[in-house]
């Protein structure tokens, strides 16, 4: 296992599967891990579950406000920030374009893509004086690919691609790695979700093809070391096999 001991790493959306995940395969890792999703509740289950090397500052990640006080509180709390993993995701409602209201289509484009920008907006600063850091966004093939009923989450999901990309082409001179992780279908709320809409070919697939959320988070871990390198302003995509090896998933 790669050792983090000293590193800070913030985990959007940290509430319930990969981010949940996440968490726990860092804190296994030696990191100090900031958490933050909108349930205050379970986040203080997580926290005292996972000791004293974890922390929470919960809120609405869609808000530029809370996240600047997210990041401020990081760094007041934890003395760094080195590692910032983008997991935080929604895909509710399910709808053909007709069917959504602006508000709703609105609330998706704010807290899979926005909320990137939010994040990435407020660590950079200290990263670049530093010229050192790693950010992780978690993708999705419907980045790459248009699905019935997803017209929010693949477009906020190609937005969120296309900020890794570039994310690299600007900081990568300051020694900032950027990447994307593309983790295929998981066993998590959201493919529930997914299956009870009933709409399009995700949904009517069978629950054991899913793989378990901490694959995508020992995927996560696996990025933040020197064999990733290769992928860095690439996106990862945990359906290929290869990349499964590597990370010793198989």
């Amino acid at each position: 296992m790669i050792n983090l001991n000293g590193k800070t790493v913030l985990i959007t959306g940290a509430s319930r599967g990969i981010g949940e995940a996440a968490a726990q395969t860092f804190i296994e890792a030696g990191a100090h891990v900031m958490l933050t999703a909108r349930d205050l509740s379970k986040l203080k289950t997580i926290k005292k579950d996972l000791g004293d090397r974890a922390e929470f500052f919960a809120g609405d990640i869609s808000n530029p406000n809370f996240v600047n006080e997210l990041v401020d509180f990081c760094f007041q709390h934890f003395g760094a920030l080195d590692i910032l993993i983008n997991n935080a995701g929604t895909i509710l409602p399910i709808g053909r374009i007709h069917e959504i209201s602006p508000a709703e289509w609105s609330n998706v484009i704010d807290t899979n893509l926005k909320s990137v920008f939010y994040t990435v907006n407020a660590v950079l600063p200290k990263m670049i004086e530093k010229r050192e850091g790693t950010i992780l966004n978690v993708s999705s093939g419907a980045a790459h690919n248009p699905l019935e009923a997803w017209s929010h989450y693949c477009s906020s999901k190609a937005g969120a691609a296309m900020l890794t990309k570039c994310l690299h082409n600007e900081y990568f001179q300051y020694g900032i790695r950027s990447m994307g992780l593309s983790p295929g279908t998981v066993a998590t709320q959201m493919q529930a979700e997914i299956k009870e809409s009933g709409i399009n070919q995700v949904s009517k697939l069978d629950w054991s093809v899913h793989i378990p959320a901490d694959w995508p988070a020992r995927a996560l871990l696996w990025m933040c070391g020197d064999e990733a390198n290769e992928f860095i302003g690439k996106e990862v995509s945990l359906r290929d096999e290869i990349i499964r090896r590597k990370v010793k998933l198989v």
